[in-house]
């Protein structure tokens, strides 16, 4: 269940990270509601997950979601560079992720 809460928080990372863009300082009302509540609820199941998983394995894997998810929604829905060297970096974090999830961590 440890890492189920953790990939949910990942995602969530990505919802408030891609959301603050439309927060404009936090002056509109929806968007930030929708960024404080994906937020709060991220760190809520980051910390959940962080009972059982090791820190440093918890919080590469949440932060590797979130760059990646974040990436990849502004490259497909912000208009964002679509470079191939990006999305080769970006492999790489996946591959590391993968690894964190089946080495050593328990």
């Amino acid at each position: 269940m440890d890492w189920i809460y953790l990939t949910i928080a990942g995602i969530l990372e990505v919802v408030w990270a891609s959301s603050l863009k439309y927060t404009d300082g936090f002056t509109r009302p929806l968007p930030s509601l929708l960024t404080l509540s994906a937020m709060t609820t991220s760190f809520i199941l980051l910390a959940q997950a962080l009972k059982t998983i090791p820190v440093g394995t918890g919080y590469v894997v949440w932060t590797g979601i979130g760059v990646i998810g974040t990436a990849i929604v502004g490259a497909v829905f912000l208009g964002e560079s679509r470079d191939l060297s990006k999305f080769i970096c970006i492999s790489l974090i996946i591959l590391g992720i993968v690894g964190l999830r089946f080495t050593g961590a328990k």
